[in-house]
């Protein structure tokens, strides 16, 4: 959410703040808001606006202000966050905003009192008395009025356009907060909300008022604190919310979320119905990389979405069996495209049954296309990175080579030796040695291999297509309770080179992927280059029996799970597809010709299958 304009206003003056020393001390955090703060600059949000319809229902597992100021206000506590929203709540032990929150400057004070950390607080009494005699509780219709994420001005500009709003003083650097100090000056002549809600009303035409008038006091709602009982979750863990029961999800989903176990990607398909699928380093003359994840997402939103069939409050007769839709915001060559995906049918029928985590697990493998007793050779920790990369040889297009499945393979045994060098503890006496030796060829392989800065687009693509898989692999995992263990996503000592550091600011996943054990998109592309040249790179873990046994398990395995010619039968197509142009070229003239460049073009049938009307 968000106040337009309301912290430049603030912030301009300084007089509504008052000096804190935080010490000893409870302190609610937005933890949102810290993470935004601390790792990332303000980005463009998708709109929120399509939320309103649902607020009578509460924010379930959204936007959690009302949470935070129901916590603070009953614990009597200051709230730390970077959200103008704050302004608004009537808090108990008032906002501290993250700017004013001098964390790095810890001072010292004399006994008894100690350290504490410098901080300046937001007074909700200052700033009303700025404005002569305004309530507190008139705040929130104020916040409504100017527009915060969730109401535009749309609907209100016949007030604007006719109402005489009070000067007051001046209004800031170029009078460019006079509507909001306008605004505010206006509202302090009413001593209650409902009363300056009436008086708004009078400047609308009369068949819209009682729509302006629910829309208003609806909206006022959110700047209530929640009587969720948050205090239950931070003492054992338990959550219990109406709202969320009402979502009609799975009750470990639900444990899930009020955990923060599951993704935004996850919340953003359950509660705004659409996703916005990030671009990587990929061919944008190709469809983009998420393509080939599809069916996985049509297996979470119809995990996700399973209300009932028929329109919501409809009569029989306008009742329909539609399946659920999600918008999904993704790539279509250079340009953003909105699709809209129909949750899978079979999975939002049968959803009541996988209340049994054995049930649940086989449709996590039935997503996948594996069976478990493929993967019973498999560490557990790289059981769902092998059944995804047997999904994403099966569903990627372009087909996969045998030579990017042997790099993705190579690329994760290195990080398995990386795991066991950073703890001796996992080799045995008489494999120490050995992992050593090749660990320490490997290092010799990198440092000269690695500075060849040759790069396939296509093939970069089709690592990135592993990647989307995994993404959402590991998504449908935690959806269904984390049944296979989630592979190893601990930094590791091999670093990406700045072209593939173009992907970091991708989206929270990749940014652990690439700083992983699991993957190093440079190793995986170098591995690769160097086996269609240098074959004998397959033996880079030699030294190590164990290692060199992992690889083996691990292309055994995959190899396993897909067709039996699946590479064979590429490998024979290219073959005759070049004897025909080796062919075809000898009966052609040796003049040559400029032939002009042509695009690989955007699948447009896998898009359109897809699209609805808007």
């Amino acid at each position: 959410m968000g106040v337009q304009g309301l912290t430049g206003f603030v912030e301009e003056r300084g007089v509504f703040f008052t000096e804190l020393r935080v010490r000893d001390t409870k302190l609610v955090i937005d933890g949102s808001s810290l993470y935004h703060h601390l790792c990332f600059a303000p980005r463009r949000r998708l709109p929120t606006r399509r939320r309103l319809r649902r607020l009578h229902r509460g924010r379930c597992f959204a936007e959690a202000d009302r949470e935070i100021a129901g916590l603070a206000s009953s614990w009597g506590c200051p709230v730390l966050s970077l959200d103008s929203d704050f302004f608004v709540f009537d808090l108990a032990g008032g906002y501290c905003p993250l700017s004013h929150f001098q964390w790095r400057s810890v001072r010292a004070a004399a006994a008894p009192q100690g350290c504490f950390v410098p901080a300046r607080c937001f007074s909700a009494e200052r700033f009303c008395r700025h404005f002569g005699s305004l309530s507190k509780a008139l705040l929130p219709l104020f916040a409504v009025m100017h527009g915060n994420d969730f109401v535009g001005l749309e609907a209100l500009e016949a007030f604007f356009s006719k109402v005489r709003l009070p000067r007051g003083c001046a209004a800031g650097r170029g009078g460019k907060h006079l509507r909001l100090q306008g605004l505010l000056n206006w509202l302090a002549q009413f001593a209650e909300p409902g009363e300056a809600v009436d008086n708004v009303l009078k400047y609308l035409k009369k068949h819209q008022r009682e729509e302006i008038r629910e829309l208003l006091c609806t909206s006022m709602e959110d700047y209530a604190p929640s009587d969720v009982n948050l205090e239950d979750f931070f003492q054992n863990g338990s959550y219990e919310c109406e709202a969320a029961r009402k979502a009609d999800v799975p009750q470990w989903v639900l444990d899930a979320l009020a955990k923060g176990k599951l993704a935004p990607f996850v919340i953003n398909a359950l509660i705004l119905r659409s996703t916005f699928l990030r671009v990587q380093v990929e061919n944008m003359q190709r469809p983009s990389a998420h393509s080939a994840a599809l069916p996985i997402r049509q297996v979470i939103y119809g995990l996700l979405l399973r209300v009932s069939h028929t329109t919501e409050g409809a009569s029989p007769c306008k009742q329909t069996n539609e399946l659920p839709i999600v918008c999904e915001f993704d790539r279509c060559q250079k340009t953003l495209k909105k699709t809209f995906v129909r949750a899978a049918k079979q999975h939002l029928q049968n959803t009541r049954k996988t209340q049994e985590s054995c049930t649940r697990l086989m449709l996590l493998l039935e997503t996948l296309g594996v069976k478990m007793s493929s993967l019973e050779s498999i560490p557990s920790h790289l059981q769902l990175p092998v059944a995804v990369t047997c999904y994403w040889i099966r569903c990627s297009e372009p087909k996969v080579k045998l030579n990017q499945l042997k790099a993705l393979l190579l690329m994760i045994v290195s990080g398995e030796l990386q795991r066991i060098i950073d703890d001796p503890g996992m080799s045995t006496k008489n494999t120490v040695l050995d992992d050593s030796v090749a660990y320490n060829d490997f290092l010799k392989w990198k440092e000269k291999k690695l500075q060849n800065n040759d790069f396939d687009l296509d093939a970069a693509h089709s690592f990135c297509q592993w990647q989307c898989c995994l993404q959402m692999g590991l998504y449908l995992n935690q959806l269904l309770g984390t049944l296979l263990s989630e592979p190893d996503l601990s930094r590791s000592a091999f670093h990406t080179s700045p072209w593939w550091n173009e992907c970091v600011n991708m989206f929270h996943f990749l940014y652990s992927l690439l700083l992983s054990r699991l993957y190093t998109g440079t190793l995986v592309h170098r591995l690769y280059q160097e086996l269609k040249s240098a074959p004998s790179v397959e033996n880079l873990f030699i030294s190590s029996p164990k290692m060199a046994q992992l690889y083996l398990v691990l292309l055994n395995t995959v190899e396993s799970m897909v067709s039996p010619d699946f590479f064979q039968e590429m490998t024979k197509t290219r073959s005759e597809s070049c004897k025909k142009k080796i062919a075809s070229s000898k009966k052609k003239p040796t003049t040559r010709r400029a032939v002009p460049e042509t695009q690989h073009s955007c699948n447009v049938n896998r898009f359109a299958a897809l699209e609805v009307d808007d």
